[in-house]
């Protein structure tokens, strides 16, 4: 007997509700194939993917740059331990640090994990250099990750209790109040850490004033200012790093998401001065592993050359200016990001129904609160691809005003 595509898609869903550990509500469809813009699911359905992985699709779906590499380097070599330096990790770090402006990396998989190395190194700096300071201010509202000790430097009030005790040391101030983080600094705090948009937050921006305000009082009491750029980096904010828009420059930088193109990549940079570290403090059995090296050279190389950080601001403003008028016929408030990680407020308790209407109609976008829509597309999105999301998401709306 033959499996219709729909009967294929319910032994899946039979499957994965048997097997697959319950760790969020995903909607009843199987993804299983992507190219370019869009996503294609067991039933050959097309969506429109405004979501790119959460930010992680910098190139679209199944980019041949990334393809190739992934193909060339696993005919030579895999995995090497990362007690070995490997060709493709010296050429991605001298890449890496020479447009980032930052001078040595360490490699990892994950957000979280590159977050994680910060702390570390935060907390020996603070031990070597500032009298076993330990303490890390960091933001109401952030996120930096889901290990303990990056929930535990996430300022949501909801995780507060969540897998208790958490790791000791964080502070959380609220975004652009610089009274409230220069009162907090004590004499045992080493770094301030924040996100230059709060994207699961809600994408939140800091004020420039605010963050020079924060400069100031690292470079004061001799503390690291420690820049989260999981999200905000690699060109998603319209600049290859977002802290350029500001003239602003970290001691650490972390980046992840959009470095792989769907690879699991993340890093942390760091000047010379802060290269801190004794063998057997920090390490990973992936770090710098030659596939992965070779995938975010290729991905790296690929929006370099196609200069998609300028693709960014350029298809982020016409975005940004197309739902400023369909904000003149539906309940469109507070638009607002930088690039291509843009969001906006619907009333409140909607967003979750409007995204699950874009999804039946074959659109992709994201609501990471009960009133916020965040949009995160590809990089390599086009007007064409902007003025359908904006046409099906036009037609969301009606529907959601016509079950209400």
């Amino acid at each position: 007997m033959i499996q219709t595509e729909n009967t294929v898609t319910k032994d899946l869903l039979a499957k994965a509700e048997k097997s697959v550990l319950f760790t969020a509500r995903r909607p009843e469809v199987v993804m299983e194939r992507g190219e370019g813009m869009y996503l294609w699911d067991t039933d050959g359905k097309a969506y429109l993917d405004f979501v790119g992985g959460w930010a992680v699709a910098s190139l679209g779906h199944s980019p041949a740059a990334l393809r190739e590499a992934l193909a060339r380097q696993s005919s030579t070599l895999v995995h090497a331990s990362p007690g070995y330096y490997n060709k493709p990790m010296i050429e991605f770090a001298e890449l890496l640090t020479s447009v980032s402006g930052m001078d040595k990396a360490f490699f990892a998989s994950s957000g979280a994990e590159a977050n994680e190395s910060a702390i570390k190194l935060a907390r020996k700096h603070g031990a070597a250099n500032l009298n076993e300071a330990y303490k890390i201010i960091t933001l109401t509202n952030g996120f930096h990750g889901r290990t303990l000790a990056t929930m535990s430097a996430t300022g949501k009030a909801h995780w507060e209790k969540l897998f208790a005790p958490k790791v000791d040391g964080f502070v959380h101030v609220p975004l652009n109040d610089l009274d409230a983080c220069f009162a907090a600094v004590t004499n045992d705090t080493c770094a301030i850490m924040l996100e230059l948009i709060q994207g699961e937050g809600g994408v939140h921006e800091v004020d420039e004033a605010y963050l020079y305000g924060l400069r100031k009082i690292c470079d004061m009491y001799g503390m690291l200012l420690i820049f989260d750029e999981i999200q905000t980096g690699l060109g998603r904010t319209g600049k290859l790093f977002a802290y350029e828009h500001y003239g602003i420059k970290p001691d650490v930088l972390t980046i992840g998401k959009g470095i792989g193109g769907g690879f699991p990549l993340s890093a942390m940079l760091t000047m010379e001065k802060y290269d801190l570290f004794e063998p057997g403090d920090q390490g990973g059995t992936y770090s710098g592993a030659p596939l992965a090296m070779a995938a975010g050279h290729a991905v790296l190389q690929e929006l370099l050359m196609l200069d998609l950080a300028g693709n960014a601001m350029r298809q982020g403003g016409y975005l940004a200016a197309k739902l400023a008028e369909l904000a003149g016929s539906h309940p469109i408030t507070n638009i607002r990001g930088k690039g291509l990680l843009l969001a906006f407020d619907v009333p409140e308790g909607a967003a979750a129904a409007l995204s699950a209407i874009c999804l039946r109609e074959g659109l992709l976008v994201n609501a990471p609160g009960p009133s916020t829509i965040r949009l995160v597309p590809p990089l390599i999105v086009a007007q064409r691809h902007i003025d359908d999301m904006v046409r099906i998401l036009q037609g969301a709306f009606e529907q959601l005003k016509a079950a209400a």
